[in-house]
């Protein structure tokens, strides 16, 4: 039964965010005819989540994942969850933090870049939060590490594990590279030191021999299904990086120019966005639940249960200095913010969900799976997931047939329970503390 939202976004400036959001909550929906029709049931839940204590955040949470290079999305988001507000007539990036916002924890479940319209703002919109002190965790997502391992490959002496990184970064990397061009480079003397097209051509793209040296390079690393995959993959994008390139009006001249001003401003001491990579973290652990982009495997259920979340962000952040890129993006780690339980991915079993619920995890919050209704709440692999990427950035949205810029968030709190908050849903989804405590007793 729907009633009255308790008003998390009390901005008088924000009316054009208000009334795109739902006004009424409903609990979780369950029924055969909604998206969730498969959720949470009480026959399906594991029975060691019964045994077990769910233990809620000490502070609210707000989750927003995918942004996908959608400033607007990002702040609109932020705003709706009542966190942060904007002066009239102020441009993005000059939020500031409401009182709520001063308390609760903002998390950033990955894919900040690519796609756009506009990466730089998107990024720059996540610093002001920093700047204000704002509690923010920055999590990893493939996209933002697809652009790491490609800046950090072009870099390094070309290998076998390595060369393909940068072309596998694909078209929705194109946009970013535009965007950099344009504010940093279109009015220098850029091609001063720039080799030719064909010189670049093969500094950027993998060597004739890749195709066939990749599986007997990755055999052992990657599941049969996962070198098919990535072959399959890299084939596609090997063919067409470059058209999408020209058809943004980049040469490969200018793209690799790109790339080594992209080199200067994300992995340069003095670059200003060397904050983005140094900041992000693996996982985070609020409670019982766990937030992360993607999503568990075995060996990272172990890691967690013998070390904890701490241990596996340290991990993450050594792994990333290693010179070996192919071990490092192949890995368990890296499976945390790349996998969708596919055959091709690395396998979450039963001893895995046995060791996440002995550590103490009975909730996983992620991004990465897009929902065009707001977020879902399932059981995968006996593991309870809220999926929290709700089709945020403009592009995604034109391509899936939905208006406008996405807006909403993911709230966890104690006393309310967990909030579905999404523009794309006629009321916010509602599973209450009791109810979600009553699964575990």
């Amino acid at each position: 039964m729907k009633s009255p939202l308790p008003c998390v976004f009390d901005h008088p400036n924000h009316a054009d965010i208000t009334t795109r959001l739902p006004s009424e909550w409903a609990p979780w929906p369950r029924d055969d005819s909604s998206v969730n029709h498969h959720v949470l049931s009480t026959s399906k839940t594991p029975s060691r989540f019964k045994k077990n204590k769910l233990r809620w955040p000490k502070r609210p949470v707000v989750f927003i994942s995918d942004p996908h290079a959608d400033a607007e999305a990002f702040e609109a988001s932020l705003i709706a969850a009542g966190v942060a507000e904007r002066k009239k007539k102020a441009a993005l990036g000059q939020l500031t933090l409401t009182k709520k916002g001063r308390r609760t924890d903002i998390i950033v479940g990955g894919d900040c870049l690519d796609k756009g319209p506009s990466n730089l703002t998107l990024l720059r919109s996540v610093k002001q939060l920093y700047k204000l002190k704002a509690r923010v965790t920055l999590l990893a997502g493939n996209h933002d590490l697809r652009l790491l391992m490609g800046l950090l490959a072009l870099a390094r002496k070309k290998d076998i594990g390595n060369q393909h990184f940068f072309v596998r970064m694909g078209k929705k990397v194109v946009p970013l590279f535009r965007e950099v061009f344009d504010e940093y480079l279109a009015d220098t003397k850029w091609d001063k030191k720039i080799p030719d097209e064909d010189t670049c051509r093969t500094l950027l793209f993998p060597g004739d021999d890749w195709f066939k040296e990749f599986p007997f390079h990755a055999a052992g690393f990657l599941t049969v299904e996962g070198i098919d995959r990535e072959v399959r993959k890299m084939a596609s994008k090997n063919h067409s990086f470059e058209k999408h390139c020209l058809a943004a009006g980049l040469s490969l001249r200018q793209v690799y120019a790109t790339s080594l001003k992209c080199q200067q401003l994300f992995l340069h001491k003095k670059g200003e966005f060397n904050w983005f990579f140094r900041k992000m973290a693996l996982v985070a652990k609020r409670g019982s639940f766990l937030f992360l982009h993607a999503g568990l495997d075995d060996s990272m259920a172990q890691m967690l249960l013998k070390n904890g979340t701490q241990y596996a962000n340290k991990a993450f952040h050594r792994n990333l200095k290693r010179r070996d890129l192919f071990s490092f993006y192949y890995s368990s780690i890296a499976n945390t913010f790349r996998t969708k339980y596919r055959d091709a991915d690395l396998p979450l079993t039963a001893r895995g969900v046995d060791a996440i619920h002995k550590a103490g995890i009975h909730v996983v919050v992620q991004g990465h799976i897009n929902r065009q209704q707001g977020q879902r709440v399932a059981i995968k692999k006996g593991l309870v997931h809220v999926e929290a990427d709700i089709t945020l950035d403009s592009h995604s949205r034109k391509v899936e047939g939905l208006d406008s810029y996405g807006i909403g968030a993911t709230l966890i709190d104690k006393t309310t329970g967990i909030v579905g908050l999404s523009c794309d849903y006629p009321t916010a989804k509602v599973m209450s503390a009791n109810e979600l405590k009553g699964i575990y007793e």
